[in-house]
């Protein structure tokens, strides 16, 4: 087999497997996308979308847009993609914008549009990005009715506070046979404030740690779904042969964000499954040596320019008996984590040993380095250091990989300087009881 047909066969499974990622993204994004062409029939609508309307998917597609809008829309469309298709001018293309759609059983909702138009060869498509604004006007209209129910009720308020305070002017010369009573009720009410202290600052930490997950998570996954749509959007305007660098720049960018949304999503689903006590040990026999090189080279593809990847270990075999995807896990995302916080040009250090029926492991870099006052929490779920708070990250890493050493009964530890790198270090039994 000739080296352009090897070729040939890596780009169609590298474009396979990116495929397949797009796909599972639109499929389960939780807003709703539909493709039409330029006479607005609909190419391909995902469930989000279809459970938005009421409609099936295969009731939708092949059928004109307009099906899912009310009057005066449902008029409108076919002459404004005429408009379109004659002048190149645009009232929703590229831009976001409130409209009305209608649902199979009559229903008319509000919803937000987003439409970007692109070019598949020679046919061009437009894809709607549309988000249910339903739970927002009526949370909207809550929050309208409940201040004007507020304000109502702070002047019927006040007014009873101040004939409450009258009162309390004249009972209060008869409460003083009562000090002794209320110097007791008042030690019994310092132990109950004290209670609910502590229980107010551990619910404080928990809506905290709900509150970086939710700031994280927004962040993290807009970024590459902003990179993805953008580079889509910039790919159909190079139509010419000679803008292929161009178009292979974007493309890269589209492969790029979708492996960071993978690892996001992969963090999430570990640390849901650790949560939920469904992650069990399952140890076999391997090689070590093998296997760390099976890894290495996965891990290449992550490298910087300039960066290398330095493997040591015995030259005779390393047999264990642990569990080989946890320990992918570790391997995986401490190499990662060393070529991310790394600049170009360093060298990362992989490497391994053996000692009185352990197996260590250690990863060094010449990175960026961990601040000292931010050590004590590297393995805290959701902590970043605030020289990492820049680069991308979802601070579950750690966390997960502290786990999974944990549970195949070893330890992990860690030496940082700022500035100079870090090196971690992690010990495994051989065998697991």
């Amino acid at each position: 087999m000739s080296k352009a047909t090897d070729k040939r066969i890596e780009k169609n499974s590298n474009e396979s497997e990116f495929v397949l990622r797009l796909k599972a993204i639109v499929e389960t994004a939780i807003d709703g996308i539909i493709t039409i062409d330029e006479n607005g029939i609909v190419g391909t609508m995902n469930p989000a979308a279809a459970q938005m309307f009421g409609y099936s998917e295969d009731e939708v597609i092949g059928q004109n847009i307009k099906m899912l809008m009310p009057p005066p829309y449902r008029g409108e469309h076919d002459g404004y993609m005429h408009r379109y298709k004659e002048t190149g001018h645009a009232k929703i293309i590229g831009i976001g914008r409130e409209v009305s759609g209608r649902k199979k059983n009559g229903d008319v909702f509000p919803l937000r549009l987003a439409v970007s138009e692109s070019w598949i060869g020679d046919t061009r498509i437009f894809t709607g990005i549309i988000h249910d604004l339903t739970e927002v006007k009526a949370a909207e209209e809550e929050i309208f009715r409940l201040n004007q129910e507020l304000e109502q009720k702070v002047a019927e308020r006040t007014e009873k506070l101040a004939e409450v305070v009258n009162q309390l002017l004249k009972t209060n010369q008869q409460l003083q046979s009562e000090i002794q009573e209320r110097k007791a009720a008042e030690q019994a009410l310092l132990q109950a404030q004290d209670e609910l202290k502590k229980s107010l600052e551990k619910e404080r930490d928990l809506n905290e740690l709900k509150s970086r997950f939710v700031s994280m998570a927004s962040h993290e996954f807009r970024t590459p779904l902003s990179t993805i749509l953008s580079s889509v959007a910039l790919i159909s305007r190079y139509q010419e042969k000679d803008q292929q660098p161009q178009r292979d720049k974007h493309i890269e960018r589209i492969k790029s964000s979708v492996q960071n949304l993978t690892g996001i999503l992969n963090d999430f689903l570990s640390l849901s499954k650790l949560e939920e006590g469904k992650v069990l040990c399952q140890p076999e026999t391997f090689v070590m040596q093998e296997f760390c090189s099976e890894v290495l080279d996965e891990v290449k593809s992550l490298l910087k320019n300039g960066q290398q990847l330095s493997h040591h270990s015995p030259p005779e075999a390393m047999e264990v008996f642990l569990d080989k995807r946890h320990l992918k896990n570790i391997l995986f995302n401490l190499l990662s984590n060393a070529i991310k916080y790394s600049e170009e040009d360093k060298i990362i250090e992989c490497t391994l040993e053996s000692s009185d029926d352990a197996v260590l492991i250690r990863v060094k870099d010449e990175g960026i380095g961990i601040p000292k006052e931010d050590q004590p929490y590297l393995f805290t779920r959701f902590f970043r250091a605030h020289n990492a708070i820049n680069i991308q990250g979802t601070g579950l890493g750690l966390n997960i990989v502290k786990r999974y050493v944990e549970m195949m009964q070893g330890k992990i530890s860690y030496q940082s300087s700022l500035g100079k790198g870090s090196i971690f270090l992690v010990q495994l039994p051989s065998r697991m009881e």
